[in-house]
């Protein structure tokens, strides 16, 4: 089985299907934007916030309904700057229930691999009592970072797929 890509930064210079959202739905007042680097991949940079229930910024890509059946793993090219990020995945954009992936940054260029079963469901920073993933499709992935301190980022991401 070959590898799915689901988005490769540095070969498109359509972005457009990424949206920054972040605690501002809540009263939060973090901070967050999507810029290009110089080699063409994406930097999600910003500040997180803590005042006024704050406390999280995120960028995430909507598709339609791709089949993920037989996929075991995700695979994602990035560079952070030593800080913790969850990656996110949605079956369905109905669902309320997200699956995340902590995972730490090294300061250097790293594939982090996420195995797809061990994503925990959680809604709203709360783990819920259901299973973790285990669906055969997904419509959404997203990059959050929330770690309960106020802090500035940057997540420098090339490409994210599935193996």
């Amino acid at each position: 089985m070959s590898k799915l890509l689901l988005f490769d930064f540095s070969a498109t210079d359509d972005w457009s299907v990424w949206e920054i959202e972040n605690d501002v739905v809540m009263g939060g007042n973090s901070t967050s934007k999507l810029e290009r680097s110089e080699a063409g991949n994406a930097i999600f940079k910003g500040s997180v916030y803590l005042e006024n229930n704050g406390g999280f910024a995120s960028v995430q890509y909507h598709f339609p309904s791709k089949n993920i059946k037989g996929y075991k793993k995700a695979l994602i090219l990035l560079k952070g700057h030593g800080k913790s990020y969850q990656f996110r995945i949605k079956a369905n954009l109905k669902d309320r229930a997200s699956y995340i992936y902590t995972f730490k940054t090294t300061g250097e260029w790293q594939t982090i691999e996420v195995p797809l079963k061990e994503m925990e469901p959680v809604f709203r920073g709360r783990k819920l009592d259901i299973p973790n993933f285990s669906a055969e499709s997904i419509q959404e992935i997203r990059f959050l970072i929330g770690n309960k301190k106020a802090e500035d980022f940057r997540l420098e991401i090339d490409k994210i797929e599935l193996e």
